[in-house]
């Protein structure tokens, strides 16, 4: 795998916006392995550094979510990357905060990114989805994606999980996504409480 995609809105009105995850995704992973700046390329921003024993790209289209594809399909003819070479990751509305599930191929589910890239590259890409919640009426979901996170979503769940996709890509990349997902799930749980010591019972 040589691309991972981070979808969501341009500019700073979105940037903290549940529908913009997988941007704020992209840039943890990017901060963790110390990507050089970001060029203005192909409708989005670029950058090429190594994960793990290669070289990767980081890709943040710039068009609106609607129009993914658009950015995602010039990367993707200009390097000759394969779809089963591109990783998306993205809010997903279907899981509860905090969750995570990868994938390849299979449908948008309603998601507009997603709706947009498969015409133009196929479905067959890996999927990193990222649990952001639903607000219960489906009339509500496009004003729910646009609201930025809580600060308690922040702290509580938001960064670390970013954090832990970021430490851990390096295991989706290199074809073992089913370790990517536990290990993410690992650095996620509760540490387990140290049961007493018999002195401390008394």
């Amino acid at each position: 795998m040589r691309l991972v995609v981070g979808l969501g809105n341009p500019g700073p009105r979105y940037a903290r916006n549940r529908h913009n995850v997988g941007l704020m995704a992209v840039d943890a992973i990017a901060r963790r392995y110390r990507f050089p700046a970001f060029r203005n390329r192909f409708k989005g921003e670029i950058a090429e550094a190594p994960i793990g024993a290669d070289r990767r790209l980081l890709f943040k289209p710039q068009t609106f979510m609607n129009a993914s594809g658009e950015a995602v399909a010039e990367v993707a003819r200009f390097y000759k990357i394969a779809p089963s070479d591109i990783v998306v990751i993205h809010d997903e509305i279907d899981l509860r905060p905090g969750k995570m599930r990868v994938k390849r191929g299979g449908g948008a589910a309603g998601h507009n990114g997603l709706r947009s890239i498969d015409p133009l590259i196929g479905p067959d890409y890996w999927r990193v989805r990222i649990g952001v919640g639903h607000p219960g009426i489906k009339e509500l979901v496009q004003p729910y994606v646009l609201q930025n996170f809580a600060a308690d979503e922040m702290t509580g769940w938001v960064e670390p999980l970013l954090a832990a996709i970021a430490e851990t890509i390096v295991l989706l990349l290199d074809g073992a996504p089913d370790a990517f997902m536990s290990e993410v799930a690992r650095r996620l749980a509760p540490a387990e409480a140290t049961p007493p010591s018999p002195a401390a019972t008394g």
